[in-house]
C-alpha cells in the first residue's frame, strides 16, 4: 500500500502517454509527426523549460472532444490512485486549447465528466486550477477568464505556467486581481527559471497562496525565512527538475536543504507522462536518491495534505492526514 499523499501540481496535459497520443490521433483523424509511439518517446529528451513547451503543445492538437478530455482525466487519475494519491488539484491550459478552436466548455465539460466521478470511481477528491500562459499578451488571459466564468462552480482557482525565463509574474496583476475578485485561489510558477525575485513578485503583486516550482528561493536567505514564516507551501517536482535541467541530477537536488531550511515543500510530478514518472514515483525517486528518512517522507505526505485547498472538506484532509501518521513503511 502506498503512502496516502496530495498531488498539488500536474498539468492533465503533461499525462499524455505516447500511446494515448497516438490511439487520440487516430480517432481525430490527427496526423502525427512520429512514426510510433517509441520513437514519440525517445523525442523526451529536453535541453530546457522551452524545447519541452515545443512538444507539449505540439501534441496537444490530439485533444479535441470532450470524451478526449474525459479519457486523459481517467486514465491519469486511475494511476494517481494506484500510487497512492488521495487527492488531487489539477491543471489545464485552456489556451492551448482555444488558439486550436476547442471550446472552454469541451475541455471544463470533459475533465468534468471525470473528476465529477472521482471519489467513487478513485477514491481520489480533485479540484481544478485554470492556467494562464505567461508567455502569451495578458489580454489573452483575461479573454480566457472571461470565458471560464460559466464554468467557476468547477473551477477552484488560477495558475500561471509555460516560459518562465523573462516573463515576470508582475505583468498579471490585473489578471490576478479579477481572479480574486470572482473568489478564485492563486497559485503561480516561479523559481524554476526565473530568478528569486520572481518568487516575491507572485506573492506581493498576484497574491499568490502557492509557489509552483520555487527552487531557486535559495539563492535568497531573506526569502527562504520569509516563506518559512509565513507558511507558504512549494510545489516541487523533483524528476521535472532533472528531465529539464534545473537541477544536474536528482542526488543534486535540493529538497533536504529546502526542508532542513523549514519549508513547506510538498512534492508532485509535474507532466508526468514527459518527465518520467508519477506522484508515487517522485517520492520513491527522491527517497533513494536523497535517501531521505521514513519521518521526512512522512513530513512531505503530511505538507501535500496541509497545503491542499481542501478548506471546503475538513474532514477528508484530517482523514487523510491521520492514514499519514498510520502509514508504515514496509
Amino acid at each position: 500500500m502506498p503512502l496516502p499523499k496530495a498531488e498539488l501540481h500536474l498539468h492533465i496535459e503533461g499525462t499524455l502517454e505516447p500511446e494515448t497520443a497516438f490511439a487520440l490521433a487516430a480517432r481525430n483523424g490527427v496526423r502525427l509527426p512520429y512514426a510510433d509511439a517509441e520513437q514519440l518517446r525517445s523525442a523526451y529528451a529536453f535541453e530546457d523549460l522551452q524545447s519541452f513547451l515545443n512538444l507539449y503543445y505540439e501534441l496537444t492538437a490530439v485533444l479535441r472532444t470532450e470524451q478526449d478530455f474525459e479519457d486523459l482525466a481517467n486514465a491519469y487519475l486511475a494511476r494517481a490512485a494506484a500510487q497512492g494519491v488521495r487527492h488531487a488539484e489539477i491543471f489545464f491550459d485552456p489556451q492551448a486549447h482555444l488558439s486550436r478552436g476547442v471550446g472552454m466548455g469541451t475541455v471544463v465539460e470533459g475533465l468534468w465528466r471525470a473528476l465529477g466521478r472521482s471519489e467513487p470511481n478513485h477514491d481520489v477528491s480533485t479540484q481544478l486550477i485554470m492556467c494562464f500562459l505567461r508567455d502569451e499578451p495578458v489580454e489573452r488571459a483575461l479573454e480566457t477568464l472571461d470565458a471560464a466564468k460559466p464554468y467557476l462552480d468547477r473551477i477552484v482557482g488560477v495558475g500561471l505556467d509555460s516560459a518562465e525565463a523573462g516573463n515576470p509574474p508582475a505583468t498579471f496583476r490585473e489578471v490576478y486581481e479579477a481572479a480574486a475578485a470572482l473568489g478564485l485561489r492563486r497559485v503561480a510558477h516561479a523559481g524554476e527559471e526565473g530568478p528569486p525575485q520572481y518568487i516575491t513578485e507572485a506573492l506581493d503583486v498576484l497574491g499568490v497562496e502557492r509557489i509552483d516550482h520555487g527552487l531557486r528561493c535559495l539563492e535568497d536567505p531573506a526569502l527562504v525565512e520569509r516563506l518559512v514564516r509565513e507558511r507558504v507551501p512549494l510545489t516541487v517536482c523533483p524528476l521535472s527538475n532533472v528531465r529539464l535541467r534545473a537541477v544536474d541530477t536528482l542526488a543534486d537536488h535540493p529538497l533536504p536543504a529546502m526542508l532542513d531550511a523549514g519549508l513547506l515543500c510538498t512534492v508532485n510530478s509535474d507532466d508526468p507522462a514527459y518527465f518520467g514518472g508519477y506522484a508515487g514515483d517522485n517520492y520513491h525517486a527522491v527517497r533513494d536518491a536523497l535517501g531521505l528518512t521514513e519521518e521526512r517522507m512522512r513530513e512531505l505526505a503530511r505538507n501535500s495534505f496541509l497545503a491542499s485547498f481542501l478548506e471546503h472538506d475538513e474532514e477528508r484532509r484530517a482523514r487523510c492526514l491521520a492514514e499519514v501518521e498510520a502509514y508504515r513503511f514496509s
